[in-house]
């Protein structure tokens, strides 16, 4: 994780930011576990910053592959 270029931990970030790329999608892209994302966003953010993220992606079901609903139409990654 900490050898990672400074545009895959933009994207990465970006990812993590958006509400409906799951954790799998990163994992898929970048081979971080949803451990490791945390972990990279922890250091990479401010403390407060940090905070809001993980009480709006908490429990997430579009971050949580297993979580979404199965009638979901819309187009969503396969990872």
């Amino acid at each position: 994780m900490d050898n990672l270029p400074q545009s895959d931990i933009s994207r990465i970030i970006e990812m993590a930011w958006e509400d409906r790329t799951p954790f799998d999608a990163i994992k898929h892209q970048f081979g971080l576990s949803e451990k490791e994302v945390i972990a990279l966003m922890r250091k990479q953010m401010k403390a407060s910053s940090f905070r809001m993220w993980r009480k709006r992606v908490s429990g997430r079901d579009t971050k949580h592959r297993k979580l979404r609903k199965k009638d979901v139409k819309r187009f969503t990654s396969p990872y």
